[in-house]
């Protein structure tokens, strides 16, 4: 049997918490434990009964939405936040998101997303009002693109890779140039460019990346 859902709400508008908590209260799988009028309030009663979803406000007294997720993230406190707000706004939804929050629903489509939200972070899934997908979609693609920019082993060439791969074998550029039979000053030239394309910098910074990647260069 399917245990209940225990929810802390805050929201700094009494009428508006009122109808949030009868519309979530009408799924009986569902059960609010704490509720709060500030955001100071909302991590006393997280922290005092240890709900699996919280549904906060973004802007609120005391603490913002913003500062009582991260206070949630820094005490290892394992509620799931969801923030039901009225920012339709991409930089409010990108700030959400890098906190943590594991759900983002506007006010204006409450009734119809809200005990979806709910259920969905609590089962460890992530929900986003439908309004928001252009949002999701130009977040996800700013990610693949920092991906595809960050500098990988893709970017070496077949003869650097091996210079690399004997570097994580702890081989010596005198060995190195041995066993490729080629000159020091040609395994100089490859490390030169191998530090250049990943980026390393420091005395140690090409063997210990070497080190990290092992398996990835066999």
């Amino acid at each position: 049997m399917q245990t209940e859902i225990r929810i802390v709400i805050a929201d700094d508008h009494p009428i508006f918490r009122r109808g949030l908590r009868n519309l979530i209260e009408s799924d009986p799988k569902l059960k609010i434990v704490g509720e709060a009028e500030d955001g100071e309030s909302a991590l006393e009663h997280i922290r005092t009964f240890r709900p699996q979803v919280a549904v906060l406000d973004v802007a609120m007294p005391a603490r913002d939405g913003f500062e009582v997720i991260r206070a949630v993230r820094e005490e290892g406190l394992a509620t799931a936040v969801i923030f039901l707000t009225m920012h339709q706004d991409e930089r409010f939804f990108n700030a959400a998101l890098d906190r943590g929050a594991k759900g983002y629903v506007l006010k204006d489509s409450a009734v119809n997303d809200i005990l979806a939200s709910i259920k969905a972070v609590a089962a460890g899934q992530n929900f986003i009002s439908p309004a928001l997908s252009t949002y999701l979609l130009n977040r996800n693609a700013r990610s693949a693109f920092l991906v595809a920019q960050k500098p990988s082993l893709n970017t070496l060439t077949d003869s650097e890779r091996r210079v690399l791969q004997l570097i994580a074998a702890n081989k010596t550029s005198r060995e190195i140039a041995g066993e490729l039979h080629v000159s020091i000053r040609t395994v100089e030239k490859h490390r030169a460019n191998i530090c250049q394309k990943l980026e390393l910098r420091g005395s140690h910074a090409l063997l210990n990346f070497a080190l990290d990647h092992k398996s990835e260069l066999s």
